[in-house]
């Protein structure tokens, strides 16, 4: 029950993406050379939101998830704001921020994650891998195309 509570929340992230789509705003930008095809994003983050609700569930009922679930509400939450500031608002800059305090967070839950459940700390792994390349491509996005945004 608690994976699908999780997974549900995780759905809720993923429909900003449904709501503020790319588009042709986002066609327009000038793009940097690793950016990846975009039939790439929704199997990565349907990869990836499974892979979140299934180390949450795993962590949740362990002596001690306290912090360790605070940060997993904390990850989702900046998650679900990311979408509507960067292809809603056009804000580049203020994606960077809201991606780089997402990757703190995510970095503290993978490490704590760890200590409590190693195949939970594995399964957030590939999360902090793609906040990476999402986080070099924001920034790249916000270099390359100065005025670009809102």
């Amino acid at each position: 029950m608690t994976f699908l509570i999780l997974l549900i929340a995780c759905a809720a992230a993923g429909a900003t993406g449904i709501l503020f789509q790319p588009g042709a705003w986002y066609d327009g930008l000038a793009k940097p050379w690793f950016n990846p095809p975009r039939w790439a994003f929704p199997v990565a983050w349907t990869t990836l939101y499974v892979l979140i609700a299934w180390a949450g569930a795993r962590l949740a009922h362990l002596p001690g998830a306290g912090l360790v679930m605070a940060l997993w509400a904390a990850q989702i939450a900046l998650n679900t704001l990311w979408t509507p500031v960067f292809f809603g608002a056009h804000r580049m800059g203020m994606g960077v921020a809201v991606i780089a305090l997402l990757w703190l967070v995510v970095a503290a839950l993978t490490v704590l994650a760890f200590r409590l459940d190693r195949l939970a700390g594995a399964l957030l792994l590939p999360y902090l891998a793609w906040l990476s390349l999402a986080g070099a491509l924001n920034y790249r996005l916000w270099q390359m195309n100065p005025g670009a945004g809102a």
